[in-house]
């Protein structure tokens, strides 16, 4: 898993979940509270109730996700691209600005008035919106989306979703966004709940991963509460995306969601990764998730089942494959393309450590290391 540099700020498994507050100089966003026109009414918001709160990032959008509104262009994003640059400008807190757009020209302004990260919410259906991500170097999360610019969202099935995060590519700092929420009226309530419990398949990027989940309809439906009452729903299920590999959470309740997700963050997974030895082992569960992992290593579209453990190992060629074969001599099944996986239970994959003794000392250490993680 790649940590992201976002202005200096690290996004990834070796870094505490980030917390993105929210924003809007949208008339027509339904979330009252976070709406403003004026520039330092919106300031006094973010340094009082996103920064001073713990938001690590704040992303400011131009226009409604409601799909009642009619797509707002480019040229309709700019004119209200003003408001939040004098509020970024009249800000005392330190944050990471994010511009969440569609638009690469919209983007682009935004990244020359001061903004240092993007929240691209079509996923790069805009063809030139990673170009200008990766020559200002700056983080994007990208969100799930079809390629067209005025349907932002509309994925319904998880599949699909993952799929739809490939186009066009990603940059060196790209975030995934799965896309939870009412952004089509084809998507159920049941398709946010089949996404939110495949979630760590989208782990299978190898990418940071960004949730908006807080006070969405697929929650507040579980306990029966409106959107005034479902901060609880929203705390329980921020913890459980962060023990399931989220690094960033999108939320307007700023101080509370940062408590929930540090709590899922104490008790995720412990997982070995060494990046110096060049071994990681993988948050993979389900068949699915390995799968998905399988697929971005080996390039392989197989699913074949999951056995306890899998751990991907980054180690000069020769060495992979001299670990492959000695895998296959114990068991430990050994899956070669972009680095090396090894799949096995914790008995097969110590006895692997013991026939590489006399092996390269690269492997001794890496076999070694997943050893002393398995005791």
């Amino acid at each position: 898993m790649r940590t992201v540099d976002a202005a200096g700020l690290s996004i990834g498994d070796d870094h505490p979940p980030r917390i993105m507050g929210v924003l809007n100089v949208s008339e027509e966003s339904p979330y009252d509270p976070s709406v403003f026109d004026d520039s330092g009414e919106a300031a006094a918001y973010v340094d009082r109730e996103l920064i001073d709160e713990g938001a690590d990032i704040v992303d400011v959008g131009l226009e409604s996700a409601n799909k009642r509104f009619e797509v707002l262009s480019a040229e309709g994003e700019l004119d209200r691209l003003d408001t939040a640059v004098e509020t970024l400008e009249s800000t005392s807190g330190d944050a990471v600005w994010s511009i969440e757009t569609r638009y690469h020209e919209v983007a682009e302004a935004a990244l020359d008035a001061g903004f240092e990260m993007v929240n691209d919410i079509c996923g790069f259906a805009d063809p030139e919106m990673p170009r200008v991500c990766s020559e200002y170097d700056v983080a994007v999360s990208k969100m799930a989306s079809p390629p067209d610019l005025e349907r932002p969202g509309a994925v319904e099935d998880p599949d699909d979703i993952y799929e739809a995060l490939s186009m066009n590519g990603f940059t060196e700092k790209t975030l995934v966004d799965p896309a939870f929420g009412g952004w089509s009226e084809d998507k159920t309530l049941e398709d946010d709940r089949e996404t939110f419990d495949r979630l760590r398949e989208f782990r299978g990027y190898g990418r940071p991963i960004l949730v908006s989940i807080n006070r969405k309809n697929f929650l507040r439906e579980i306990a029966g509460r409106d959107t005034e009452e479902a901060l609880p729903v929203s705390l329980a299920a921020t913890s459980m995306a962060v023990e399931r590999g989220a690094h960033v959470v999108r939320t307007h309740d700023v101080a509370e969601t940062r408590d929930a997700a540090l709590v899922g963050y104490e008790f995720r997974r412990d997982r070995l990764r060494d990046p110096e030895i060049g071994v990681e082992e993988l948050d993979v569960t389900t068949d699915g998730e390995f799968a998905r992992h399988l697929d971005r290593v080996t390039g392989s579209e197989a699913d074949p089942e999951v056995t306890t453990h899998v751990f991907e190992l980054r180690l000069p060629e020769e060495v992979e494959r001299y670990v492959a074969r000695r895998a296959r001599t114990e068991n430990v099944r050994a899956y070669r393309g972009d680095g090396l996986l090894l799949v096995g239970t914790a008995a097969e994959l110590r006895s692997l450590r013991s026939v590489v003794r006399s092996g390269p000392k690269s492997a001794q250490n890496a076999l070694g290391s997943i050893s002393a993680s398995l005791e």
